[in-house]
């Protein structure tokens, strides 16, 4: 499976259970990202999106029905648990620091991943934020 997050400076998701911040360029960005596979995600992060699209799936047990290739939107949930499943992980970064009380549990560098990707774009309330894209390392 292929993770999407979005962090700010601290590694922190959420605070007093909500997500730090949202913005609507960001939620477009994933819709064009993953619009040609599934897109994976539990009831809370589908508030945010005004529809739910033929490719995606709300599920509160998300992380375990997503399969190989597929994408979940995690805000809100523990990684770790499905470590092994992950073999991609897409960090969008606010590129802030907001107050945090869930934190990313899973490092895409201890999961054996290296960055293959780097993009900054303007959000609508974020004058940049930060895409990267982690993969794991391959043995040649």
């Amino acid at each position: 499976m292929k993770v999407i997050v979005v962090l700010d400076d601290q590694n922190g998701m959420m605070f007093n259970n909500r997500r730090q911040s949202q913005d609507m360029a960001l939620r477009s960005r994933i819709l064009d990202l993953t619009k040609e596979s599934k897109l994976w995600m539990n009831e809370y992060t589908a508030k945010q999106f005004e529809c739910v699209e033929q490719w995606m799936r709300v599920d509160n047990l998300f992380l375990d029905k997503a399969g190989v290739g597929e994408y979940c939107f995690v805000e809100n949930e523990s990684l770790l648990q499905v470590k092994d499943k992950i073999e991609e992980m897409i960090i969008f970064r606010w590129n802030r620091r907001y107050p945090g009380d869930r934190f990313l549990d899973a490092n895409p560098e201890t999961l054996g991943m290296t960055c293959k990707y780097i993009e900054e774009f303007e959000g609508t309330s974020h004058e940049k934020i930060t895409m990267e894209v982690w993969g794991l390392l391959v043995n040649a």
